[in-house]
C-alpha cells in the first residue's frame, strides 16, 4: 500500500464510524497489506481525529491471549488509541445507534501518573509510573465487515489494527488500587449479560501478567517515537472472549474485591 491508500482507508473507516455502514475488508482490497500498512492507516485516523478536536486519553492493548493469537496466526499483541469521546462512566447507558456491532471485554486498566517510554522499559518502571489500577470494560466495535459476504473470507489482524484495534469505548470501575496492592495475575472477573454469566477469566491470561502487557506497549511505542503520558488510561488486554452486546444488554463485570464495572446498551 502507498500513502494514498492509507489515507483513503482511514477516510473510509471514519465515514463508516459516522454513518454506521461498515466497509469491506481492507485485506481483500489490498492483498499485499502488512503490519506497517495497518498501523499507517491507524495513524492516519489518529491525525484526522486530532484535527477534529479529539484528545488522546490513553491506549489499548489487544490480542494478548494465546487463544486469540493462535486464532489469527500471529505471535504479538496489537494496540489502539483511546480518545476522549470514548470514555463512559461506570453504570452509564450507551445510546442506541452509537455503535455498529458492540461487544465488550473485561480488563485491568492502568492509570498513569508519570510518563514512560523507551526500548528498555521494565516491569519496575511500569509499577513506578502507575497512579492506580482499576477494573474496566473495553467496548469494541467494528467499522469493517467481520466477513466478506461473497467469499466468506473473514477479517485479518491487519483489518483490525487499521480499525484502531476495534477500539470504541472504555469504562472504568468503582475502585482504584495501588499497582502492587494485588497480584494482578490472580485478579479475575465474572462477566454477565442480563444477569447470566457469559465469561470468566484471570489476569494471567494477559501475557502471563498484565504489567508485562504495559511493558510491551511502552517498548512498541518507542519504535514510533511515542510514549505513555501522565493521566493516560492503559487497557492491558482482555482475559475473556468478547461478549456480544445487542440493544438491551446490561453488562456487569464482577472482579470480586478488586471492584465492579457496569455498562448498559439502550
Amino acid at each position: 500500500m502507498n500513502e494514498g491508500d492509507h489515507a483513503q482507508a482511514a477516510t473510509d473507516l471514519l465515514a463508516a464510524e459516522k454513518s454506521g455502514e461498515q466497509i469491506g475488508l481492507l485485506t481483500l482490497k489490498h492483498p499485499e497489506m502488512g503490519m506497517d500498512d495497518a498501523y499507517a492507516v491507524q495513524n492516519a485516523i489518529y491525525r484526522a481525529k486530532l484535527a477534529e478536536g479529539r484528545k488522546v486519553v490513553g491506549w489499548k492493548i489487544g490480542l494478548t491471549s494465546k487463544a486469540m493469537q493462535y486464532a489469527l496466526n500471529i505471535d504479538i499483541p496489537d494496540s489502539g488509541i483511546l480518545f476522549d469521546d470514548m470514555v463512559f462512566a461506570h453504570g452509564a447507558v450507551v445510546p442506541q445507534g452509537r455503535f455498529i456491532q458492540p461487544r465488550i471485554e473485561a480488563e485491568i486498566a492502568f492509570v498513569m501518573k508519570a510518563p514512560i517510554g523507551g526500548a528498555d522499559v521494565t516491569r519496575a518502571d511500569v509499577i513506578a509510573a502507575t497512579d492506580y489500577v482499576a477494573p474496566s470494560i473495553e467496548i469494541l466495535d467494528t467499522r469493517i465487515l467481520r466477513a466478506d459476504p461473497a467469499s466468506g473470507v473473514t477479517r485479518k489482524v491487519y483489518d483490525t489494527i487499521s480499525d484502531n484495534a476495534a477500539n470504541a469505548g472504555v469504562v472504568l470501575g468503582d475502585k482504584q488500587h495501588a499497582p502492587d496492592a494485588f497480584d494482578l495475575r490472580w485478579v479475575g472477573a465474572i462477566t454477565s449479560r442480563n444477569g447470566e454469566v457469559e465469561e470468566t477469566g484471570l489476569g494471567a491470561g494477559v501475557l502471563n501478567d498484565p504489567v508485562e502487557s504495559v511493558v510491551w506497549l511502552a517498548r512498541r511505542m518507542a519504535q514510533y517515537g511515542q510514549s505513555i503520558e501522565p493521566g493516560h488510561i492503559i487497557l492491558s488486554g482482555s482475559f475473556i472472549r468478547p461478549v456480544e452486546c445487542p440493544s438491551g444488554s446490561k453488562i456487569n463485570a464482577d472482579f470480586g474485591p478488586f471492584g465492579q464495572v457496569d455498562i448498559s446498551f439502550a
